[in-house]
């Protein structure tokens, strides 16, 4: 279905579109729509044209590789509300990965020809989307350096507080990286996350596999935000 209202305002929170008015958000995305899927479903295979992009509304889209034995070795990881392959549209035209989303996600398809086509008519807006994104930029530096100033310990316990669900005191999540993807992606060696792990049941965190559960998550956020 094509975008309301409602759509176009959480559209506009993307990185790359915040910088645009309304009427030129609207004129960017008048061929765009919002899908929602029900059950977990592929997006994209790699190789597939790149014919366009795509803004997450709601749920999780999981970019990954297919391994020699076909197990998913997971890149990157989008929540709402981000913007990806966008890069694929601008480069080989081809995405370069394979994607696939989550059960209860909704996402806002954007046909590369006519947002390409209109960049073109009004070359004015690429500046303002390259403005968009080099503030978005900036503040990822700045999370990036306020992370660095965390234990591995708050660095999981902050990633584990992005899964939790929200307004709830407590949860289970499901890990959607492997042990070794997740510290690399939060930016500690792999033989410290364990560690890591222990420290954290003194806060309520129990972790069986790929389940944990989290008995207390005000407890946690407390000692995300180093005051435990």
């Amino acid at each position: 279905m094509s975008l309301g209202p409602d759509d176009l305002a959480e559209s506009a929170r993307a990185p790359l579109l915040t910088g645009l008015g309304p009427d030129d958000l609207a004129l960017l995305l008048s061929d765009a729509r919002a899908v929602s899927y029900p059950e977990a479903a592929p997006l994209f295979t790699q190789g597939d044209p790149a014919d366009r992009f795509f803004i997450v509304l709601a749920g999780r889209a999981t970019l990954f590789l297919l391994t020699e034995t076909g197990e998913k070795s997971v890149i990157e990881l989008f929540d709402p509300t981000c913007s990806f392959a966008e890069a694929a549209i601008l480069s080989s035209g081809r995405f370069p990965l394979h994607c696939e989303v989550s059960a209860g996600s909704r996402l806002v398809h954007i046909p590369a020809a006519s947002f390409l086509r209109r960049l073109e008519e009004r070359p004015v807006l690429g500046l303002t989307l390259l403005s968009g994104l080099a503030r978005w930029r900036g503040r990822l530096a700045d999370e990036i350096a306020g992370l660095k100033s965390r234990s591995p310990a708050q660095r999981l316990a902050a990633f584990l507080l992005g899964l939790a669900p929200a307004g709830e005191a407590d949860g289970r999540v499901r890990l959607p990286l492997s042990k070794t993807v997740l510290a690399s992606r939060i930016g500690i060696a792999p033989e410290s996350l364990s560690r890591a792990l222990a420290r954290l049941r003194a806060h309520g965190v129990e972790a069986r596999g790929r389940e944990v559960i989290l008995a207390d998550i005000a407890a946690l956020r407390r000692f995300s935000g180093g005051e435990g």
